[in-house]
Parts: structure tokens; sequence; C-alpha cells
């Protein structure tokens, strides 16, 4: 498949709708379990998503528009959800997410990119060039990863409940892939 914006956008409009579907109504069990230790559970994911939309896909897509290699990223602060979601329940999370990815995609769009666009490059702290198409790609899976992430989380909780089953259910072997 080749890079395809409205592909892309329509993937990135569906996520808030696919997540406050899986999480809107859960019990407060299934919101906060995680899969042991320091990993993620859904309160934590939808926090870090959250703080992609405010710092990483729109604010890199326009530097790399406007000021090209230039400049690298700042860096991406992967942990930031602890302390910004500090307070919040999940269905604020879940509003919160919503309204910024309208926004952010609702810029996108405005952005009126033409292919000669998704070529052009930025530079990030540690992977070095980057283009734009990369990075709008790498939205998507990014939303894809933490779909995957979330059914492996809250598949995790039943994992001893399903018996042999559990041969059968791929989820269940998946080993995380950090956070």
């Amino acid at each position: 498949m080749e890079f395809d914006l409205q592909q892309t956008i329509a993937l990135l409009s569906c996520t808030p709708s696919a997540l406050n579907a899986l999480l809107r109504d859960l019990p407060q069990a299934w919101r906060h379990a995680n899969e042991g230790g320091k990993t993620w559970n859904p309160f934590d994911i939808v926090g870090h998503l959250i703080h992609g939309e405010r710092t990483d896909w729109m604010p890199r897509a326009r530097m790399i528009l406007q000021q090209g290699e230039s400049r690298a990223f700042d860096p991406f602060d992967r942990l930031a959800q602890e302390r910004e979601s500090q307070g919040k329940s999940l269905g604020q999370l879940l509003d919160e997410f919503g309204r910024l990815r309208t926004e952010n995609v609702n810029a996108l769009r405005a952005m009126n990119l033409q292919p000669s666009d998704f070529v052009r490059r930025g530079r990030h702290p540690e992977l070095g060039v980057v283009t734009l198409s990369q990075l709008l790609a790498t939205w998507a899976v990014h939303d894809l990863t933490h779909s995957h992430q979330l059914s492996r989380v809250m598949a995790f909780q039943y994992r001893d409940l399903v018996g042999p089953w559990s041969a059968y259910l791929g989820v269940l072997h998946c080993q995380g892939h950090g956070s």
C-alpha cells in the first residue's frame, strides 16, 4: 500500500469512537487493570494518546513543513500521562482525546497537503531524517499499536479463566511490545 492521506485521516478519525465504545462504561476493574508491574492500563494508554495529540503528531508535521531538517523534533515524553492524567476520570480522558483528535484531524485537512509535501523531511532526535508521510503513517500505526495493546491488556485479565481455549486465543500469547 502506498501512503494515502485520506485513508490515514479515515483511520485517525475512527480511533476516538473505537476507544470510547470499548472503554467508556467498563467497570473500574477493567479500566485500571494492567499486565503486571509497571505496565500500562487503559487509563494510561488513553493518557499517552492525549499527550501525543498535544506534543507529537501535529507539532512535528508543522515543524517539517516550516523548518525541515534544520532543527530536531523535541523529544517525546512517553510517560507524561502519569502526571498529566492525575485527578481525571477515564471518561474525561476519552472526551479530551476525542476533542484533541478532532482538532488535529481538522488542522491536518486544513494544511491542504500535496503529494510533494509528503517527501519533505524533518529530523527525529533518535531516528534521524524522516519524511512527512512517514510521520503521518506512524501516527496511524501508533493508534493501531495502542488499540492492540488495549486488547492485550484486557485479555490478560481473563488469561487463566479461559482454560484450554487459551491455545486458540492469539491475544493471550502476544508478547508486550513496550509501552
